[in-house]
This record gives C-alpha cells, structure tokens and sequence, in this order.
C-alpha cells in the first residue's frame, strides 16, 4: 500500500472516530439537552450537528465534480434552530451526512489525491481538501464535546483516558489499534 492510499485509509479512520467521539458525548446527554446553549453567543450541540450536516453534504456531495460549496446551501440557516427541527430529524441528517463523507471517500484511490477541487472557489488538491475537512470537523467535534460535557455535568463519562488513569492505561500493552477506531 503506498503512502497515498495509507492517507485515504488514515482519514477515513479519523473521520470515522471523530463521528464516534461526537455521537458518544452527545449520547451523555439528554433531547432536552441537545438544544440548549451553555452561554450568551453559545452554540447548542443541535446547531453544531445542523451545521456539520450541512456542510457535509454540500462538500462531499458530488466531492470531485462540483464545487464544495452548492449553490442550494444556506449556510447561515444552519445557525438557526426552527420549530421544526427536531432531534430525530438532526440526528437522521447527521447520519446521512457521514454516510455522504464515507461513501464519496471510500472510491477515492491514490491517484485522486492530485486531483483538483475547488471549495468556494478555491482550487485545492484532493488531499488538502481532505485535510481541510478534517481539521474543520475536529473543531466542531471538540464544541461537541465541551458542550456536552457542561451539560452532563457529574454524569460525565470520559471519552478518553479519564482523569488519574494515564498510568494504568500505560501499563496495558497494546497490540494494535483496530482499524475502526
């Protein structure tokens, strides 16, 4: 496998952990929860997952034959929760958002990565538009992350190694890193 090829796999794995980080901090909390804001100018977890949602669709929809931004995308709506956004409804949304991700990924072969793209009129190669993706999901998921965690208060469950737990997790041998995680 060349280096190329291990880079597609590679952000497909990080990808795929980032959704699970997100799904399982949000899942630490409750319907109610999901859409309230911790502080003034604050973002909800539902408007972090609506606007992920969307922005997801309009960059990989079609990721190598139109621009990354469509022209059907109101971004700014993504900011706004309605009366008829509900959890089912973001939550179905986000799900069919990284189905479009992994799908529009999972063709791609070494040679895409040189390929040209252009997001908002930007022409970027595959490879930093994928960077660029990532980069970009992580920031949200890490709102996600805080956010819930704010909510869940006490209840909280670390997603990581938890608070004291370095050196027992560092005395576990590790064999390998399953490709999934």
């Amino acid at each position: 496998m060349s280096e190329l090829e291990n880079f597609i796999d590679l952000s497909i794995r990080e990808f795929r952990r980032l959704k699970k980080l997100s799904d399982d901090a949000v899942g630490q909390i409750s319907k109610a929860q999901f859409f309230q804001v911790p502080g003034e100018g604050d973002n909800s977890a539902a408007i972090i997952y609506k606007h992920m949602a969307g922005n997801m669709v309009s960059r990989w929809k079609n990721f190598l034959t139109t621009d990354g931004e469509k022209e059907w995308r109101n971004r700014d709506s993504e900011f706004e929760i309605t009366d008829t956004d509900c959890y089912e409804d973001l939550i179905a949304g986000w799900e069919s958002s990284w189905s479009v991700l992994f799908s529009e990924l999972a063709v791609l072969n070494a040679e895409d990565l040189s390929r040209s793209v252009t997001i908002r009129g930007e022409s970027l190669t595959v490879l930093q538009a994928i960077s660029r993706q990532l980069t970009h999901y992580a920031y949200h998921v890490g709102q996600v992350v805080f956010v819930s965690k704010h909510f869940a208060g006490s209840n909280w469950k670390s997603l990581s190694i938890p608070l004291g737990g370095s050196k027992a997790f560092n005395e576990v041998p590790k064999k390998y890193i399953a490709k999934d995680q």
